[in-house]
């Protein structure tokens, strides 16, 4: 790219107020989510999701956002105020919470509109020219920067991110968008049970991120309207999308076409997704490229001595093969196999983890054999017990085991054997 188009985009990021809606709280992770929302769930070892959608804001060059919570968000905001409270409104930048406080009815958020409703005198005051409009619960690396160029070069009023995506995995899941030859959108369905495939790829359908781009004063005009309609469920999904690309100028934004490597873009929104996309780190070529210097993914880490393996005999060998490990963890004569270990795990000797999430926390007794399971914060999981072997078991100790064979193991669910 040219320094005339780097000083072009950088000028439209810096008239760009961006709204990241993290208050939601992913039921379909079922347990997991019972006491945080789903931005904030960990991944990959040191992260939360809601660090994928803040550092695309940042490395984008957006230096102007805020975070939309509601459901259960003491975690999410702790987080927010330790790993991303750095930023000085004195130098043009912030990113700021936006709890629901009710400030223009006596409702919490109703949907994704409403939340961006209740704080259009906010958006106001900080004069923007576009508004980005982000989804907090999906894990992707994205320059938003050729997003807002098309949004201005096309003379749209609203862009939608979309990506192409199998249809299996877009039935009853996301939006579905048609367009035409240029990209203008015809149709949009929010989560259909039968997609409209794509017509060059017939397994395929066009899939909304989550991810807009409006004119500010436009976006003010479809948001009053929509406040007003009372039949309305105040979605941009289910209402705004619809009402609006017959009569607007509303344009698709194709995610693959401009990323410069393959498109990275996850949904967690399941155990078995959680599960596959935090498994896809241990490749050792991730498509999730997590050490890219030039795209860093920012966060809050506690300062954590490094991680330690110890022993090593013929039967008691601390090591870790094909896994991921943080700081703080002690893998004590026992063997982890396509792992992923959070800050402060602890394995016990003897014992043996495989495909397995273990987020912060965990600790695992001896003779332990663990295969397939995400093990929920502060789990401690006792001497001599098997995880993900037998799931008849499994069930019957309470755990919840995923379609996909995931099984889920919380504080609780241990506490009650």
């Amino acid at each position: 790219m040219s320094r005339i188009n780097n000083r072009y985009i950088s000028n439209l990021t810096r008239d760009t107020y961006a709204l990241v809606l993290a208050g939601g709280r992913g039921s379909r992770l079922y347990e997991l989510t019972n006491w945080r929302a789903k931005p904030a769930l960990y991944f990959g070892g040191k992260f939360r999701i809601i660090d994928f959608p803040l550092s695309n804001c940042v490395n984008s060059g957006i230096r102007n956002v805020g975070v939309l919570t509601q459901y259960k968000s003491h975690s999410l905001i702790r987080h927010l105020v330790r790993g991303w409270g750095h930023f000085k409104k004195e130098l043009g930048e912030s990113i700021e919470v936006l709890p629901a406080s009710q400030r223009f009815s006596e409702d919490w958020y109703q949907g994704t509109a409403d939340a961006v409703y209740q704080n259009i005198d906010i958006i106001r005051d900080e004069l923007p020219k576009y508004v980005m409009i982000l989804s907090g619960d999906h894990i992707y690396q994205m320059d938003y920067g050729p997003m807002l160029a098309q949004h201005v070069e096309s003379g749209a009023q609203m862009t939608v991110s979309c990506i192409s995506v199998p249809i299996e995995q877009a039935r009853n899941a996301f939006g579905v968008i048609s367009v035409d030859d240029q990209n203008k959108v015809c149709d949009f369905i929010e989560k259909p049970a039968e997609p409209t495939p794509l017509k060059n790829e017939p397994s395929h359908c066009l899939a909304s991120m989550g991810n807009y781009v409006f004119d500010t004063e436009f976006l003010f005009e479809q948001l009053e309207k929509d406040g007003a309609n009372p039949d309305s469920d105040h979605d941009f999904g289910k209402d705004i999308i619809p009402s609006i690309i017959d009569n607007y100028k509303v344009f698709a934004f194709d995610f693959r076409k401009s990323a410069k490597n393959d498109a990275y873009w996850r949904d967690v929104g399941t155990l078995d997704s959680y599960w596959d996309a935090n498994m896809e780190l241990v490749a050792p070529i991730p498509e999730l490229n997590l050490y890219d210097k030039n795209w860093p993914i920012w966060t809050y880490q506690e300062q954590l001595p490094p991680a330690k393996f110890v022993w090593e005999q013929e039967d008691r060998r601390g090591e870790a093969l094909n896994s991921v490990v943080s700081g703080g963890c002690i893998i004590s004569g026992a063997t982890l196999r396509r792992t992923i270990c959070f800050s402060n795990v602890r394995v016990k000797s003897y014992s043996l983890m495989e495909e397995t999430v273990a987020l912060p926390g965990v600790e695992v007794g001896q003779n332990c054999h663990i295969r397939k399971a995400i093990l929920d914060r502060g789990c401690h999981v006792p001497d001599n017990m098997q995880i993900g072997i037998n799931h008849d078991d499994d069930r019957a100790r309470g755990f919840r085991v995923s379609p996909g064979g995931v099984v889920l193991v919380t504080r609780e669910m241990l506490q009650a054997l």
